[in-house]
């Protein structure tokens, strides 16, 4: 009878611990609801030029094509003296970027657009435009892109200089082609000082190839 009393007090303390946990978690559905929107989806086209066969063992694929891992395992010296034959293939890469304009002004990564042929830009009701960079900046990773819509949904700014360490965050973005994938962490440090580059605020936050 003593060891079941003191089972349900336990299991009472553990619920009640849980339920004051789950009030001081906070809730992110709001907000992803009203910022989501804003979150698209970007893939690029970019024609690389490279050499299918080179000389003194040269890889003979560019690393972003299928058979490159083949070709690496399985010839990793390459075949020395073969001649060099030019060929251009299509690379093809994904990123995100938010919506700062109703009219299509775009944020997104410059690394993303960088060297692109043509920028595609999905939104979250599943149209597609073709985007045109109107600037990058490489120091600071960061590029504007323009599509031609109107009445688009735009994500809302805040200010830095407002957030505190240990705050809660998240990043909606499109990792591997995911529509509005969300993480969530916490601010880690503010104005961490990077060397050449601007002071960067820190995340915790996962941040998965294609997020950028």
């Amino acid at each position: 009878m003593m060891k079941k009393l003191l089972l349900s007090l336990c299991l009472l303390l553990l619920a009640q611990v849980a339920g004051a946990q789950s009030r001081e978690l906070p809730d992110f559905t709001e907000l992803v609801e009203k910022q989501g929107a804003a979150v698209v989806n970007i893939s690029i086209t970019q024609t690389v030029r490279g050499n299918r066969l080179g000389p003194q063992g040269q890889m003979p694929f560019d690393e972003s094509d299928p058979a490159f891992e083949f070709f690496r395992r399985f010839f990793p010296h390459g075949q020395p003296g073969q001649p060099s034959i030019p060929r251009e293939h299509e690379s093809k890469s994904l990123g995100s970027g938010f919506i700062i304009s109703s009219d299509g002004h775009i944020l997104t990564n410059t690394h993303v657009v960088d060297g692109a042929d043509e920028v595609m830009v999905k939104l979250t009701d599943k149209r597609e435009f073709k985007a045109r960079v109107l600037g990058t900046d490489r120091r600071t990773d960061i590029a504007l892109i323009k599509i031609d819509a109107i009445n688009l949904p735009v994500a809302k700014l805040g200010d830095p200089a407002k957030l505190k360490v240990g705050e809660w965050v998240i990043a909606i973005g499109s990792p591997f082609n995911l529509e509005n994938s969300v993480t969530a962490g916490i601010i880690s440090a503010k104005a961490r000082d990077t060397g050449d580059y601007l002071p960067l605020i820190q995340s915790d936050v996962a941040v998965n190839p294609g997020n950028s």
